[in-house]
């Protein structure tokens, strides 16, 4: 009996101390995350060594707006000034996908960049990889180099100088995997002169029946077969260039289901069964379409062949008659007035909306004096020159209190209209909409393969504009036949992501695992022990 039962003794206690190791690989400090379960934080190097050159990379998204490579450029410089020792390297991608899709292929041969411009589901998935994106929690604390700190070259916010909501998207199992770079929402962009002209009045706040009323009505024609609004023999009321934001946001204001942080999907409802046959009724009269079925909304609304058009705040600048970027031959623009609102509601009360844009992440290296540069140029990018200047460019707004609140940008938001480029009236009032609404904001659950459930969400929806387009009768037997596929295409089957595992499960399997080694290390050990004594007996 005691034999069997000393084997299994240290057999546990093997097993308890692996459990209290896993996941160490070399970090030294701990903390508790919002699960209760124990985090490990890289240690922040006592000093910056400026004696010592290095090289970071930095991977950034650009898709030919010159004025913000020459943001990252004037960044990069200003930086390096201050800090001769560090070499930052920019490459820039035409989309997030490229450069998500770059990461996963260099984290197998620990060939990341240094410091990335991503989003935080994308973040999730990096963060598969053992110990691949540095968690910041013990950064941003550190005295000296820290968020605020001490020993910084140049004048950093302090962590309650950051916007909270949007601090906060940078979450992930409880810990800051990011900080936040610039922050938008979506706007639905409206030609108030046809609104009017259908013999409605605006109201403040767009509800989702409004919409599709005056949309309906938008598709009168004369007998000429053009429409009555228009004089065209195109018009497309209503537009949504992300479906996936579509809808989610249908979703949240409903109060219906759509993930939980643990992974589990519930997207797969009566809710957004309901908000399918909806669509399809708008689809099959021509009132709706999206932007993967027909192009960019801003072409449509420029040409006077859209009344509501739902974009990002972020691309305000192609928005409108007067829009400084425009797709569109100029003979071909149409003047109306273009009214920038929030998306429509089902609760004009308690309006909800998305909160989107773009965050930083850091890549662990084995040198930590590395990674501090990483950090130390990540917090750069949230100085007010750079993030004034970038928000400037387009419809974005600034990360931090202490941005949004100087002196400099306020005078910048002052001045809407004052002309059609840098003060363009429709790209300031979309990047107001979101500072007033900010509170009204939220964002959806990350976890490794939540990428998968927002595109199911937008698939749902083009797939059912497809459907209606060939005919396809959209009935409740369609429905089940969509959901069985949409599950299928982004394996979402039984309701929980396969890719995505709560920490407690992650822990279970840590431990299985453990055990079934030490018991396979305890077996080897008896039949090493076994060979020796029969040795020790012949001899």
């Amino acid at each position: 009996m005691k034999k069997i039962c000393k084997p299994i003794v240290l057999l546990l206690l093997l097993t308890m101390a692996l459990s209290l190791l896993s996941g160490c690989h070399g970090r030294l400090v701990q903390e508790t995350d919002a699960a209760g379960e124990t985090a490990e934080l890289p240690a922040v190097p006592e000093s910056f060594d400026e004696s010592k050159k290095l090289e970071i990379s930095f991977w950034a998204k650009n898709d030919t707006n010159k004025t913000q490579i020459a943001i990252y450029q004037k960044a990069i410089e200003d930086f390096q000034k201050l800090y001769p020792n560090v070499t930052v390297k920019l490459r820039l991608y035409t989309d997030y996908g490229r450069i998500y899709n770059d990461v996963i292929t260099n984290i197998a041969t620990d060939t990341t960049p240094n410091v990335c411009v991503t989003y935080p589901d994308h973040i999730a998935t990096y963060m598969t990889g053992q110990n691949v994106v540095v968690p910041l929690d013990g950064f941003f604390a550190d005295a000296k180099y820290g968020l605020g700190g001490s020993e910084l070259k140049y004048e950093s916010p302090r962590q309650d100088e950051l916007v909270p909501e949007f601090l906060s998207e940078c979450v992930l199992d409880g810990l800051h995997y990011a900080v936040p770079y610039m922050r938008s929402t979506e706007a639905c962009y409206v030609n108030k002169t046809f609104v009017e002209a259908l013999g409605y009045e605006l109201p403040d706040v767009l509800t989702w029946d409004f919409v599709w009323e005056v949309s309906e009505a938008a598709m009168a024609k004369n007998a000429d077969g053009t429409y009555l609004v228009n004089g065209q023999k195109v018009m497309i009321p209503f537009i949504y260039k992300s479906t996936d934001n579509m809808m989610i946001q249908m979703l949240r204001q409903r109060g219906a289901g759509y993930s939980t942080e643990d992974g589990t999907v519930l997207l797969f409802n009566d809710t957004t069964r309901e908000i399918l046959f909806t669509i399809a009724e708008h689809v099959k009269s021509g009132a709706f379409d999206t932007f993967k079925h027909i192009s960019y909304p801003a072409n449509f609304l420029n040409a006077g062949q859209c009344i509501f058009a739902v974009d990002s705040t972020a691309g305000a600048t192609w928005m409108g008659s007067d829009a400084p970027l425009v797709d569109i031959p100029p003979d071909q623009v149409v003047n109306f007035e273009t009214a920038v609102l929030p998306i429509p509601q089902y609760d004009t009360e308690h309006p909800l909306m998305i909160s989107q844009g773009p965050s930083v992440c850091i890549f662990n290296k084995k040198d930590p004096q590395e990674v501090l540069a990483s950090w130390l140029f990540t917090q750069y990018l949230l100085t007010n020159d750079v993030q004034i200047a970038y928000a400037e460019t387009e419809g974005y707004v600034p990360v931090t209190r202490k941005a949004q609140e100087d002196a400099g940008y306020r005078d910048y938001l002052s001045r809407s209209g004052e002309d059609n480029d840098a003060h363009y009236r429709v790209k300031i009032e979309a990047s107001e909409l979101l500072m007033a609404n900010t509170e009204n904001t939220f964002v959806t659950p990350v976890f490794n393969g939540s990428t998968s459930v927002r595109d199911a969400a937008g698939q749902l929806i083009e797939n059912v504009n497809k459907a209606v387009r060939r005919k396809t009768t959209v009935d409740e037997a369609y429905m089940d036949s969509l959901y069985k596929e949409v599950i299928s295409l982004y394996r979402l089957e039984n309701g929980v992501n396969p890719g995505a595992l709560p920490a407690g499960s992650r822990a279970l399997l840590i431990s299985l695992v453990s055990i079934w080694t030490l018991i396979g290390l305890f077996a080897l050990r008896g039949l090493i022990k076994k060979k020796q004594t029969k040795k020790q007996r012949g001899s």
